[in-house]
């Protein structure tokens, strides 16, 4: 993939039309960032963030219904779909869906007509939510214990999970008595790694490139027991 060097991936700044032309190339990414260029409506920092997720969980993760919780404007709920044709629905979730979601979806469905239809969003509170076996749950940045809430569904369904957690809420937290050699948020992703393995899951831990974001730290599980 080469993009020109001075390309900041980390800014919230809004990818535009005016933009497309940096990702002139023939590549999935490219062909994406393109049509998200298009919509006009996604921060640069989240397309990237959903897709250095994205490859990551479909190397370890095939098929399923998708459950992007947290999903906001549902990208790496697509992109999941593109990645692998196998899932054949997905489900993004978020309390409130931002209106230019449906400009979003409707682009990628041009430019990819096998996605139409295939994604359903909802505005709903993640605690009402049911879970199906064989689901595929996922979470960006899904803000302080809100990643500990996707965790807990996830494990009470026995259903894969992949969080990149963020803005960590150290007070009343469980830091596993590890805070005395980790710093805080450090000590809290890697508790959630022990608990969740604990509740009989297998474990992988990645990362995504910083220069991206600094809250980096990719968790993913799948039920062993």
């Amino acid at each position: 993939m080469n993009l020109p060097s001075q390309l900041d991936r980390g800014t919230r700044n809004r990818l535009t039309p005016q933009m497309a032309p940096r990702f002139a190339g023939d590549s999935l990414f490219e062909r994406v960032a393109r049509a998200v260029c298009r919509a006009g409506c996604l921060p640069r920092k989240e397309l990237y963030e959903a897709w250095e997720v994205a490859r990551r969980v479909r190397r370890r993760f095939r098929g399923g219904r998708v459950v992007d919780l947290a999903c906001g404007h549902g990208l790496l709920a697509q992109l999941l779909l593109l990645l692998d044709d196998s899932s054949e629905q997905a489900l993004a979730v978020d309390r409130s869906i931002p209106q230019s979601a449906a400009k979003l979806e409707e682009v990628l469905a041009q430019e990819w007509p096998r996605l139409e239809r295939r994604i359903n969003f909802m505005a709903a509170d993640l605690t009402t939510l049911e879970l199906q076996p064989g689901d595929l749950v996922v979470s960006v940045h899904a803000c302080g214990n809100l990643t500990d809430l996707v965790l807990e569904r996830a494990a009470a369904a026995r259903v894969r999970v992949a969080v990149l957690p963020c803005c960590h809420r150290l007070d009343g937290a469980d830091l596993g008595g590890l805070e005395g050699w980790l710093d805080g948020p450090l000590a809290l992703d890697v508790t959630r790694a022990a608990r969740l393995r604990s509740q009989g899951y297998r474990v992988w831990t990645q990362t995504i490139p910083t220069d991206i974001t600094p809250q980096n730290r990719l968790l993913l599980g799948e039920p062993v027991i």
